[in-house]
């Protein structure tokens, strides 16, 4: 018997579109002869559709202009006795069961732990970390601080929501930091509202921005050197992959640069470096993994400087699986094809959800 997925994509957020992208290369690598495939589409709103229809995207090869097509029934997922039950909502209709939610939702409503906590709630196994892994390495601000507190550098950051902006925080980031600096919002991904400060003038301008996409922001030390990407991969015993180096003109790897001008960024798989130091970054990107509770799959993402030093920057709980994304170049740079790597995601799911399955409920 398959193995009903329903693949999740869209979502709030503002990496919508790169959901979009990451979700078309996902449904085409899905083996047909093992799974059978139920496609929901969450629009910019948050509603759900059961998007069944040859063509789930419109202009599907253009990143600039991809988009939902929106016609299938509104759709619900509800707790319930039974595992995985699909409501449709105009007709109170119960749709087949599904085994295995791929929520293929990057940043807010899909990979912070919103998505995951549904799927708890639902009694189904979700692809991924759980909810305290999605949480934690969604924020910018918590995961850092975790990540210090195991042993792994990470750049210096004051974290400030709006109450806290005052001048003596931004004089304090020119004692602490100098210039450059880059202001970012703590709970987004792809290099949203991310910007480099260079000159103390241009500081408040880039909080209020960070601002608009997220009630705190982080405020983070530039460290000057190599910008390199491992994948992992596993639940209790997990696995890294080759290392890739994104190289690059301009001075951080951009929204556009990740997902919109395939030419805009090199992206060196493997990257050139000594056996030693890639097995540092493995070592390293295993270590943050584990220590963030991540589950399943993740990018790491790290720096390394002249002097050898490794410093980690974000990881990403539910990477890209756009056409030019690390974490799946990376896994087949290590010997993994698409459809192998989404089938021990599944996997992992699988076997993630019957263990916690057979833990005890009761004091008794």
């Amino acid at each position: 018997m398959k193995i009903r997925v329903a693949v999740l994509f869209g979502g709030r957020s503002a990496e919508h579109e790169i959901s979009l992208q990451s979700a078309r290369n996902i449904i085409k690598a899905l083996d047909k002869e093992r799974y059978e495939v139920t496609l929901i589409a969450i629009d910019r709103e948050g509603a759900w559709y059961l998007n069944e229809e040859s063509e789930p995207l419109l202009n599907a090869e253009n990143p600039q202009l991809i988009a939902l097509n929106k016609i299938g029934d509104p759709v619900s997922l509800i707790p319930g006795h039974q595992s995985g039950v699909l409501i449709a909502q105009n007709s109170d209709r119960l749709l087949p069961a599904v085994d295995v939610i791929f929520p293929v939702l990057h940043g807010p409503y899909g990979e912070d732990g919103s998505i995951q906590g549904l799927a708890k709630l639902a009694n189904v196994p979700c692809v991924g970390s759980d909810v305290l892994g999605s949480a934690i390495g969604m924020d910018k601000d918590v995961s850092k601080r975790l990540l210090r507190d195991a042993g792994i550098p990470v750049a210096g950051h004051i974290a400030l929501r709006k109450s806290d902006l005052s001048q003596d925080i931004l004089n304090e980031v020119e004692e602490k930091f100098g210039f450059p600096v880059y202001v970012k919002p703590a709970n987004m991904g792809s290099s949203v509202g991310v910007v480099r400060v260079k000159h103390k003038q241009e500081l408040l301008e880039a909080v209020e921005h960070a601002f608009q996409y997220d009630a705190k922001i982080l405020i983070e030390e530039e460290i000057i050197g190599r910008e390199l990407e491992c994948s992992v991969l596993g639940n209790d015993d997990p696995s890294a992959s080759a290392v890739g180096e994104i190289i690059g003109e301009e001075s951080f790897y951009s929204y556009e640069k990740k997902y919109i001008d395939e030419d805009g960024v090199k992206l060196q798989i493997p990257a050139d470096l000594d056996s030693a130091i890639v097995q540092k970054i493995q070592a390293i990107s295993i270590a943050a993994f584990k220590a963030l509770e991540v589950r399943g799959m993740a990018r790491v993402d790290m720096f390394l400087d002249a002097r050898g030093c490794v410093y980690v920057n974000e990881i990403n709980t539910i990477p890209g699986f756009t056409e030019i994304s690390m974490y799946p170049k990376l896994w087949q740079a290590s010997g993994l094809s698409a459809a192998e790597l989404i089938n021990q995601l599944i996997d992992l799911a699988l076997s993630e959800h019957q263990q916690q399955s057979s833990l005890k409920l009761t004091g008794r």
